[in-house]
C-alpha cells in the first residue's frame, strides 16, 4: 500500500526536475553585466563578492538579486525619491520616536537617534544576549518592546515590524553583510544548511535547485537569482508592499507544494542565518525593489 504514494512523489520529482532543466534550457538570462548600483548618485553598493570559502566551490561568485532584474526594476532602487519602500522606512523611522507601552518609552529613549543602529543589520540574524537562542532582527525589536516598553510584541510581518526593520536596515546600507556563523552560532548553521538542500514537497524542489543549480535561469517567467537576502527586507512590485525574509521563505517553500514553517520559527531562523552567510561580503541594500 506504500508503493502507490512512493512513485507519486517520484514521479512528481521526475517532472519537476524536468519542468526545471527545460526551462533552463529554453530560457537563460545571465545576470546583468557591466552595471554598478549607485544610489542617489552617492552611494555604491557591492552586488559581487567572491564566493565565501564556507561555501565549499557551491558557487563561483555570490551577486546580489539586483542584477537579475529589468532595467526598469534596477533603475527605481538607484533613487530614493523613486524607491516605493522608503514610504515604508519613513513610517519605520516615526515609529522608532513614538512612545508606547506601560512605560512610556519610545525606541529612541534607550536607543537614541535611530542613525546608531548602523552596523546592526549587518550582522542579523545573532545569538540572543543570553547566548541560548539565534535571533533575527525581529527578535531583538520585540524584546525591547515586551521587556524595555512595556508593550505588546508586534507580528512577524505585521506592517508596524516590516516597516520598523526596513528603517533599521537602512541604517546599515553599504555595509558588508557579516554574519558569524562560529561558536554557538554553528548549530544553527549547520541546521540551515541541512534546510537548504533538502528536497521539500509534491515538487520535491530544495532551495539549492532553483538558487544554486539554476541561477541565472528563467522559470515561469521568473529570472532566477541566488535567493540573497542582503537587500531584505524587499518592496515588491507583485504585491505593492514590504515582504520580510520569513515571507518570502515562506512563499518558496509553498511553491513546492510542502506545508511551510512559520515566520520566526527555529527552521527559518536557522535557514536565515545560512542563506545569510552566502551572501558575506554583499552590502547591505536595506531596501531594495524586487519584481
Amino acid at each position: 500500500m506504500q508503493k502507490a504514494p512512493r512513485m507519486a512523489r517520484a514521479l512528481a520529482g521526475a517532472l519537476a526536475a524536468a519542468a526545471l532543466a527545460g526551462s533552463a534550457i529554453q530560457a537563460s538570462a545571465d545576470p546583468v553585466e557591466g552595471v554598478d548600483l549607485v544610489v542617489n548618485n552617492e552611494i555604491t553598493l557591492t552586488t559581487r563578492a567572491p564566493a565565501p570559502a564556507h561555501l565549499d566551490g557551491a558557487l563561483p561568485e555570490v551577486m546580489s538579486g539586483w542584477l537579475f532584474r529589468e532595467d526598469a526594476t534596477r533603475a527605481m532602487q538607484m533613487d530614493d525619491f523613486d524607491n516605493p519602500a522608503m514610504v515604508f522606512a519613513d513610517m519605520g523611522r516615526d515609529l522608532w520616536g513614538t512612545t508606547d507601552g506601560a512605560e512610556g518609552k519610545s525606541c529612541a529613549s534607550c536607543h537614541g537617534n535611530i542613525e546608531e543602529m548602523r552596523g546592526v543589520r549587518a550582522h542579523m540574524p545573532r545569538i540572543s544576549p543570553a547566548g541560548d537562542d539565534l535571533w533575527s532582527m525581529e527578535n531583538f525589536v520585540n524584546n525591547c518592546r515586551t521587556t524595555r516598553m512595556g508593550a505588546e510584541a508586534w507580528g512577524w510581518d505585521s506592517n508596524e515590524m516590516m516597516n520598523m526593520t526596513a528603517a533599521l536596515s537602512l541604517q546599515s546600507r553599504g555595509l558588508p553583510v557579516d554574519v558569524a556563523i562560529d561558536g554557538p552560532a554553528a548549530p544553527w548553521w549547520e541546521k540551515g544548511r541541512e534546510i537548504y538542500y533538502t528536497r521539500f514537497g509534491q515538487l520535491e524542489l530544495a532551495c539549492s535547485n532553483c538558487h544554486q543549480d539554476h541561477f541565472g535561469d528563467m522559470i515561469r517567467a521568473d529570472h532566477l537569482s541566488q535567493g540573497q537576502i542582503n537587500g531584505f527586507p524587499v518592496y515588491r512590485l507583485k504585491t505593492a508592499g514590504l515582504v520580510s525574509i520569513h515571507n518570502r521563505f515562506k512563499g518558496c517553500v509553498r511553491d513546492t507544494r510542502a506545508e511551510t514553517f512559520k515566520p520566526g520559527s527555529a527552521e527559518f531562523r536557522a535557514l536565515e542565518l545560512y542563506v545569510a552567510s552566502r551572501g558575506q561580503g554583499l552590502s547591505v541594500e536595506g531596501v531594495s525593489v524586487r519584481p
